[in-house]
């Protein structure tokens, strides 16, 4: 049925129909709703305006002085979430995740239990990550966990930056081991005496492995779902190659991939970079990386990153080869592989909540949520007769068959004894990109009321004729997916901000943004940078901060390989006032996770 043949329908607000089921027999909202839904509407507004005027949500804002209980959302018994985002961050984040049934606690601190929902995320960045290395003729493989202690430090600058969370096995049962043994905080000296033992000319190159894992870093800081855990889940790609050349460039094409599992999944823009001398990883030649941005700390967090580790690692291991260019008797000494190695964690599913997620629960991108859409049905009653339930619960499995022939991944709400506005709670606190709402008056129309996670309220919500299904819902996912980037991105690119005067640079760090500045990029000027920038947003305001944010000292967080204009060699000086060198980069700085 074309909409020509079809009157415009009315669109129903049931997204106000209370958990309890306080709903009128057309599947309306009920006066008495409608009167709480408004004033609690008002109250919010009155609120959000008079936290506006006072500039709360200066990141993650703790009172150190006060023990006041946190403020509550109003209206919480019906959209779950209690505490504002604006307000209490790291609050409104660990009830999104619980309470979008992504996450469970363990009793090991530190350590969580990845529920289905944030399983199937990082199952879809494996899918698709494999899919790109092994085309690049990658190969998964699987080492043992346990690494000797002999073995972990042979490479000393290695070893150093891992040594406080190495977590080691000392006790076999009741019974001492001779020699302790580590649980492996990432795989380099693991792996690196077989690539000794396997790589024996340079026909055996390149060599590329790669395992998905799981690594122990004893962290002994404020444990963050996905972003500070014990334990997390990963993958490490280690590959050896025969010239600088060819390990230069696998690094920026693995660059790339990692920018695209955020862009093109998770719907995150994300800064391409090298890192500073400082920041690189340790043991290594250079690191790149990707840097994402949380807007409502202001903080940078890495995303991921492509390490060339040079010849390092292979003259600690011994992995070399026989000079291709001997000739005949010719006598050259071996070389020494190049390598790399990479990783991408379960932090990206941290990086997405954060950014996409809202007051009213989880906002999951549409190409890695378990469940695109939810048929809910809507406007049965008590006095509905059973045929006319049957009836209308045949014709939403019907609609999941169309959906789901288009290769969505869908799926009914038909539990009785909940409201259809508990079940739209429900569904929004779990992230599900798309709502279908199917009653009596759809049916009798041929069409599906459709509410977009992403948009609340009526501005997100139209009807689609069932006709249109198989077409418009898959079209519909990919709008959804490139508003939340296109929201995501304009916000990452209003918040960093060029700074050519270092008395600039504080305040906008307290602002909320990162900052991009002609830097000398030596580390001693990085270390001055962190210390001055510490502890200013009391000193600039007077008013007490949070301890976490504000006063962190601002790091480099990459130099980014888009430079702006601006800096004249030879000419501009680094930014820092206590430095007397030339600046040679735009380099980016924040505070970050």
């Amino acid at each position: 049925m074309s909409n020509q043949d079809t009157k415009e329908p009315t669109l129903s607000d049931r997204t106000l129909q209370s958990a309890e089921g306080d709903i009128s027999p057309e599947g309306q909202i009920s006066k008495n709703a409608a009167k709480k839904a408004a004033k609690m509407a008002k109250q919010a507004a009155d609120k959000a305006e008079k936290a506006e005027a006072k500039g709360i949500g200066q990141s993650e804002a703790k009172k150190p002085t006060s023990k006041a209980a946190k403020k509550k959302i109003e209206g919480a018994a019906l959209i779950g979430i209690d505490v504002a985002k604006e307000e209490d961050f790291p609050g409104w984040y660990q009830q999104v995740l619980i309470k979008g049934d992504m996450l469970d606690y363990y009793d090991v601190s530190g350590c969580f239990i990845l529920k289905p929902a944030s399983y199937f995320v990082w199952e879809t960045i494996q899918q698709w990550f494999n899919h790109k290395i092994k085309k690049m003729g990658v190969r998964n493989c699987a080492f043992p966990m346990f690494v000797s202690e002999d073995v972990l430090k042979r490479e000393k600058d290695h070893i150093e930056g891992f040594a406080a969370e190495v977590a080691w096995v000392t006790h076999a049962g009741s019974t001492p081991l001779e020699r302790k043994i580590a649980i492996r905080p990432t795989s380099e000296t693991v792996m690196y005496p077989y690539y000794a033992k396997w790589i024996r000319s340079h026909r055996d190159l390149p060599l590329r492995l790669n395992q998905w894992n799981s690594v122990v870093r004893w962290e002994f800081k404020h444990p963050q779902p996905f972003l500070r855990t014990r334990e997390f889940l990963w993958q490490e790609g280690h590959t050896a190659h025969l010239t600088e050349a060819a390990a230069g460039e696998e690094v920026l094409e693995i660059l790339d991939h990692y920018a695209h599992v955020y862009e093109d999944l998770l719907a995150v823009p994300v800064v391409k970079g090298r890192k500073t001398e400082k920041e690189k990883f340790a043991g290594g030649y250079y690191t790149t990386t990707v840097e994402g941005y949380i807007p409502s700390t202001g903080r940078g967090i890495q995303g991921g990153t492509s390490h060339c580790l040079g010849q390092n690692f292979s003259k600690m291991f011994n992995i070399t080869v026989e000079d291709p260019t001997v000739k005949g008797e010719e006598k050259k000494p071996p070389v020494y592989v190049w390598q790399n190695s990479w990783g991408l964690s379960t932090r990206t599913i941290g990086v997405m909540v954060m950014i996409h997620s809202d007051n009213r629960g989880l906002v999951l991108p549409p190409r890695v949520a378990e469940i695109q859409t939810i048929v809910i049905p809507v406007g049965l009653t008590a006095k509905t007769t059973e045929e006319v339930r049957q009836k209308l619960y045949a014709e939403i499995d019907n609609l999941v068959d169309i959906i789901s022939a288009s290769g969505v991944r869908v799926d009914s709400d038909k539990r009785e004894g909940y409201s259809p506005g508990w079940k739209f709670n429900e569904w929004e606190l779990r992230g599900v990109p798309v709502r279908i709402e199917f009653g009596p008056g759809e049916s009798a129309g041929q069409f599906v009321t459709v509410s977009r996670r992403d948009t609340p309220g009526k501005d997100g919500k139209t009807t689609i004729p069932i006709a249109e299904l198989s077409t418009a819902i898959p079209a519909l996912l990919d709008a959804i997916h490139n508003d939340l980037y296109r929201r995501a991105d304009e916000e990452f690119r209003a918040h960093r901000k060029l700074i050519t005067n270092w008395e600039d640079f504080t305040p906008a760090l307290n602002d909320k943004n990162v900052c991009l500045i002609p830097h000398c990029l030596t580390e001693d000027c990085e270390d001055q940078i962190k210390e001055m920038s510490k502890r200013k947003a009391e000193e600039d305001s007077g008013e007490p901060q949070d301890a976490k944010a504000p006063s962190m000292g601002a790091k480099s967080l990459c130099i980014p390989f888009d430079q702006p204009e601006g800096i004249e060699p030879g000419i501009t000086k680094c930014t820092n006032p206590q430095c007397t060198r030339l600046a040679d980069k735009w380099c980016m700085f924040g505070r970050s996770y």
